[in-house]
């Protein structure tokens, strides 16, 4: 290769032709595993601009440095633009010379919900009848697909704002071969999974109603006054996070029920402990994942998309 060349470009239609979500979700659990510690990652760096959010996601291994430069602009759907968009530059650890652009955006859409198939993996029942999923956009579909490469799923409800965004991700969902209808908060009555995947800055059901043998997921939150999940559900669970940090400074999902002397700090578990089975499951309770997204996703998922042996 040509070292003055410019880096290749891998286009979101190659980064999933290369790395399906069953595929990612493994190299998350395999990293972590393998000693990845996400305590020691870079914190991400977000920065108010008028119309949004510029996020900076740093991230490096023995092989590889990364960053992700996104941008959240919630007014951008009504312009008919992508509420977030972005891009990934991947360097030689050794050089620190470029090796490949990534499409910032696709690789935002593969990893969130591998890294919440690769903890669901652990926390879910081995049968799932019901998944209530929450949203009806890119990271909804995602995960759907996710959790169908973790579980055998037998019908899946969609729960969204708009009735027509929710009627057309339970469409393209029976397309894919799984049934699939559109229905109201209170499914969550006899779900095995949950997965909250929404701009929502309040709770989205009744946490008293989901049973006790049973998974919820949430991602759409990366800021302290936001949740998607009621006070009442994170009371009863088994609460895991990415990293007790990050959560402790970004994740409202469970800042706020610590503020409200629902949940104690001490009691929250990591998803490395749970990963390398540190801390046990505790399946006499619902469990939690709660996630905002960190930079060392990122790499481990670029990094298979990159490596030759990432196809399939």
């Amino acid at each position: 290769m040509d070292a003055n060349a410019p880096p290749p470009w891998i286009s979101a239609d190659e980064i999933f032709a290369r790395v399906g979500f069953e595929a990612a979700a493994r190299a998350i659990q395999a990293a972590v595993r393998a000693g990845l510690d996400p305590a020691g990652d870079w914190p991400r760096g977000i920065l108010p601009l008028d119309q949004g959010q510029l996020l900076l996601m740093p991230s490096r291994s023995a092989e590889f440095v990364g960053v992700k430069v996104a941008t959240v602009a919630p007014g951008n759907p009504q312009l008919g633009r992508q509420r977030i968009q972005g891009i990934y530059l991947l360097m030689d650890a050794a050089t620190l010379s470029p090796v490949a652009l990534l499409d910032g955006i696709a690789l935002t859409t593969l990893r969130t919900p591998a890294v919440s198939a690769a903890v669901a993996d652990l926390l879910a029942p081995a049968d799932v009848e019901h998944l209530v999923v929450f949203g009806s956009g890119p990271q909804a579909w995602g995960h759907v697909a996710a959790m169908r490469a973790i579980r055998r799923i037998r019908r899946v409800t969609v729960v969204g704002r708009h009735p027509g965004r929710a009627e057309a991700l339970a469409e393209r969902v029976r397309a894919a071969g799984q049934p699939a209808q559109t229905g109201t908060p209170d499914a969550v009555r006899d779900a095995q999974l949950i997965v909250c995947a929404t701009t929502a800055r309040t709770p989205l059901f009744d946490g008293s109603l989901v049973p006790r043998d049973s998974c919820t997921v949430a991602v759409g939150s990366h800021e302290p006054d936001a949740r998607e999940l009621p006070g009442a559900l994170i009371g009863r669970a088994q609460v895991v996070v990415e990293d007790s940090q990050v959560v402790l400074r970004e994740g409202g999902d469970v800042l706020i029920p610590i503020r409200e002397g629902v949940i104690d700090a001490g009691s929250l578990v990591t998803m490395r402990d749970i990963l390398t089975g540190t801390v046990a499951v505790d399946n006499t309770r619902p469990r939690v994942f709660t996630s905002s997204g960190m930079s060392w996703q990122d790499l481990v998922v670029a990094t298979a998309v990159f490596r030759p042996e990432g196809r399939g």
